[in-house]
């Protein structure tokens, strides 16, 4: 059954909140840049992740691990000069808010402060409950992370879907309703089961976006690179590649060079 959507002309932690109350599906994207952050929001996307898999698209790295503070200011600051509509949300990236409350409250007021982003997003539950009361008592607006974490990869040692065990499920439920309590607006679940997905997002009121989740959740992200197919090279099963930019960009490219080569370009109507 289609849902009326409400013309929201700016997407706030509470438009958000709403959506999910009126069974309106959000809409999630990451991006890095001021370019690709203008093309996300003009077309309508709801929020807009400054994800912390800037370190693999952007930079190349193996992990997210790499990223700085810094780094990631640079890049939420590009996509917060583009945005008109969408909200957009910072990754704390890995080191930066983990062994200290008053750490986690100064790397998320350098984001709010110096990029000019609407809201941080933290990986983990409980273990991480006194960063996120921190953060949240200085006004900043948190979404949680739960279910394949990737900063810390090194601990699990795989990409593969988590909570399939009832004791790591249970945790996850756990969790979820933690970070519900104590103020967040809302939770990413990355490749868990789609039942448990479903469980979590009903027995919460915040909204839970998914990625690799399935559809029984309030709404879903995927990484830019992914879905435009500009990334060849990553294909798990809740991808879907919505153009293949690879081949599109990798042929045009080629054809750049050879017009330059074969001094086909430029032609007398591209000079002065």
């Amino acid at each position: 059954m289609s849902v009326a959507k409400k013309d929201y002309k700016k997407i706030t932690t509470k438009s958000l909140i709403e959506m999910k109350s009126n069974g309106e599906k959000i809409s999630m994207l990451t991006a890095y840049d001021f370019t690709m952050a203008k093309i996300v929001d003009t077309a309508g996307i709801d929020v807009i992740l400054v994800g912390d898999s800037a370190s693999n698209v952007m930079a190349g790295h193996e992990t997210t691990l790499p990223i700085t503070l810094d780094q990631m200011i640079y890049h939420a600051s590009s996509v917060v000069r583009a945005v008109d509509r969408a909200l957009v949300v910072v990754d704390l990236p890995f080191g930066s808010y983990q062994s200290d409350p008053k750490e986690a409250l100064r790397s998320a007021i350098r984001i709010m402060k110096e990029s000019g982003g609407h809201a941080v997003k933290l990986e983990g539950g409980k273990e991480i409950k006194e960063s996120i009361k921190k953060i949240l008592n200085a006004g900043i607006p948190v979404m949680g992370h739960l279910g394949l974490t990737p900063q810390s990869i090194y601990k699990f040692g795989t990409y593969s879907v988590r909570a399939k065990e009832e004791e790591e499920a249970e945790k996850l439920i756990e969790d979820a309703k933690l970070l519900e309590k104590i103020g967040c607006f809302g939770i990413v679940l990355e490749k868990i089961p789609a039942h448990l997905a479903e469980q979590v997002a009903k027995s919460i009121s915040i909204p839970v976006i998914g990625i690799g989740a399935g559809g029984g959740v309030d709404g879903q992200v995927l990484v830019i690179h992914d879905m435009l197919g500009m990334n060849n090279e990553f294909s798990p099963r809740f991808l879907r590649r919505y153009l293949n930019l690879y081949e599109e960009m990798t042929q045009a490219i080629s054809q750049y060079a050879a017009d330059v080569k074969s001094m086909d370009f430029p032609n007398s109507g591209e000079q002065y």
